[in-house]
């Protein structure tokens, strides 16, 4: 038997905790200092899920507000200043994560955290929600030289947590989840009430949930218990 424990890897924005609303909200700052209209949380939404400067790019397009590379940049930087001041001002974890995750740290599971948010971002967020030493990895964006749908994010994620490849599923509610662990060839769980333009069940993951209750006997279903 492999020395690596079995492993759940799980993006954060959308899949562990509901963040539109700090996203958003530091998104509709931007667009304020530039003399831009708010966007709506439900119309921005989908929006998110390929980290910060993907999000601004898009929130500024839905605006109709041109965007050069070297403004992305100032407005990056501005970003991650004022998220980093109002990380979980509104967010929260969705029901049933704490139990799910027990359930599988009972179950021998390893558990990490791989996402596109910067990672200090991610790490304070998830201390702030009271769940960051549950876990044994937490990686972002800037982790690694790779970061999803690159398939590498996952897999780098899942060698610093010190888990089994042959034995690790990915949780996740976008494309970049999905795509990035296909590529990995480690089968995936895709959550419907995260962040994403398409229904997740359209974008082919192993398994589909409605609620973190589902979880465990879908990772049990896909991850072989040896």
């Amino acid at each position: 038997m492999s020395a690596l424990q079995k492993i759940a890897v799980f993006d954060l924005d959308g899949t562990l905790a509901e963040t539109a609303g700090d996203l958003i909200g530091t998104l509709n700052v931007l667009l304020g200092q530039e003399g831009l209209p708010d966007l709506p949380l439900a119309e921005a939404r989908a929006m998110i899920g390929a980290g910060a400067k993907a999000l601004i790019r898009r929130g500024f397009e839905a605006a109709g507000a041109e965007l050069s590379p070297a403004r992305h940049e100032r407005l990056f930087a501005d970003f991650l200043e004022h998220y980093g001041a109002h990380l979980c001002d509104h967010s929260h974890l969705y029901p049933g994560v704490v139990a799910a995750l027990d359930r599988l740290a009972a179950d021998g599971f390893r558990l990490a955290v791989c996402t596109n948010k910067v990672e200090a971002h991610a790490v304070d967020l998830l201390a702030l929600l009271g769940i960051a030493d549950r876990f044994s990895a937490i990686c972002g964006r800037a982790t690694f030289p790779y970061s999803k749908p690159d398939p590498r994010h996952i897999t780098l994620t899942i060698a610093r947590a010190e888990g089994d490849p042959a034995r690790a599923v990915m949780v996740g509610d976008s494309r970049a989840d999905i795509d990035a662990a296909k590529a990995a060839g480690i089968p995936v769980v895709a959550v419907t009430f995260g962040y994403t333009d398409t229904p997740v069940a359209e974008l082919g993951p192993d398994r589909v949930i409605s609620h973190f209750s589902e979880l465990p006997g879908a990772v049990g279903a896909l991850v072989p218990h040896t």
